[in-house]
């Protein structure tokens, strides 16, 4: 799963930075898009660190990193969606593997915190 999740990840900032470059070149979609960029990006990021966590709590710390930054995530694509600056139906399967991570990370700070009590 660490590697699929590596993989995924990465993939996942790389569809991030392709939607930011097709983004319209308004202010707005600019600003949106930079904010997106950021957090979409950064939840690979996250996930990497916390395969060098000292502890538990700080592998758990690391992966609701990457929670954050996907909740994140998914306000700014709702907000591109909402403002119309990128078609809808393109938009959906990012959105789509947004939930899919978000399940997977939920998954694993709960089985990593089963395992301590």
């Amino acid at each position: 799963m660490d590697n699929d999740l590596k993989i995924r990840t990465k993939d996942f900032a790389v569809r991030i930075i392709r939607l930011f470059a097709a983004l319209p070149k308004s202010t707005e979609a600019q600003v949106l898009g930079k904010q997106v960029l950021r957090s979409g990006t950064s939840v690979g990021a996250q996930y990497r660190e916390s395969q060098h966590a000292k502890s538990d709590a700080d592998f758990i710390s690391k992966i609701e990193g990457s929670l954050q930054e996907l909740e994140e995530t998914t306000y700014w694509l709702e907000l591109i969606e909402e403002m119309q600056l990128f078609p809808s139906e393109k938009l959906k399967p990012i959105q789509q593997e947004t939930k899919e991570l978000t399940a997977s990370f939920v998954t694993i700070v709960k089985k990593v915190k089963s395992r301590k009590q």
